[in-house]
């Protein structure tokens, strides 16, 4: 069993950078909507993501790249008021920030200023670093995404693990440097080999998050539905399943219409009754019509 306990109080980010300078793993996981931050609240996370993968999860769209700057907002806003002591992280959907500087500080500022968010996640390097570069000299704390990016898995080849060549894991390790030198102050990094989470974390003074990237990140971040077995597509390699939540709840409504059905629900348990002597009343009133 860990020695370590959950947060006491809101954690901030100088609270994060300790946990990475003593150790302690950081324990992120994504959130959608009031309960489900409720629900992660109350098992003492760290750090909360608003991901785009709500686009699939929750929107049910094919892909991340659907989903607005409106229907992120619209959930991270929900989270932040199912939220306490952890770090609140929302995540600028595709094509809400890649087009300039100006664009990216504008579309983080709505999260900052609407939905409460401590920081924003962006994803990739190359043009990426100047958008993240630029937030960060607007006062926004950033997240950066290194690895498998899902806003641009198509032009990655599918979603399939990055960095494994020699070059193609110095590519990785370049970004994520290039993000650090940007002033981002977490990174994430997912769908790499381990050896690529060890060789890069040495290099970092900033607190690494893995995602299918091996045990050598400072912490880990899993999608909600993921872990929890509710989400009904595929799940990478990487997952682990802590729950069956959606047979658990297959199983509860097929109950509850099986008994609909049958007229055992609602039983006289379930009711309400009048005050006595009212419904002999109610009945000569509806006699007098």
């Amino acid at each position: 069993m860990s020695t370590h306990a959950a947060p006491t109080k809101r954690l901030t980010l100088g609270g994060l950078s300790a946990k990475k300078d003593s150790g302690e793993p950081i324990v992120m996981v994504t959130a959608y909507d009031f309960p489900s931050a409720q629900i992660v609240e109350e098992a003492g996370v760290d750090m909360v993501l608003v991901g785009d993968s709500a686009a699939m999860t929750v929107l049910g769209y094919d892909s991340t790249v659907p989903v607005t700057v409106d229907e992120m907002l619209m959930l991270t806003k929900a989270v932040r008021r199912g939220l306490e002591k952890p770090l609140l992280v929302g995540d600028l959907p595709f094509g809400s920030y890649e087009a300039s500087d100006e664009i990216a500080v504008a579309t983080a500022q709505r999260f900052v200023k609407e939905a409460g968010v401590d920081l924003v996640k962006i994803e990739r390097g190359g043009a990426t670093v100047e958008r993240a570069r630029a937030l960060v000299n607007a006062g926004i704390p950033v997240v950066g995404h290194v690895g498998l990016t899902p806003q641009t898995a198509t032009s990655l080849g599918g979603y399939r693990a990055q960095g494994r060549t020699a070059d193609a894991a110095l590519t990785v390790i370049e970004d994520a440097l290039a993000l650090q030198d940007a002033g981002v102050s977490v990174l994430v990094i997912e769908a790499v080999p381990s050896e690529v989470t060890a060789a890069l974390a040495p290099l970092l003074r900033i607190p690494l998050i893995g995602i299918g990237a091996g045990a050598d990140a400072d912490g880990q971040v899993l999608v909600f539905h993921d872990l929890l077995g509710i989400y009904a597509g595929g799940v990478a390699k990487f997952v682990k399943r802590y729950a069956d939540v959606r047979g658990v709840s297959i199983a509860g409504v097929a109950a509850y219409a099986r008994e609909v059905r049958q007229g055992v629900y609602p039983g006289p348990e379930h009711g309400y009754g009048m005050a006595e002597g009212e419904a002999a009343r109610l009945q000569e009133l509806l006699a007098g019509r």
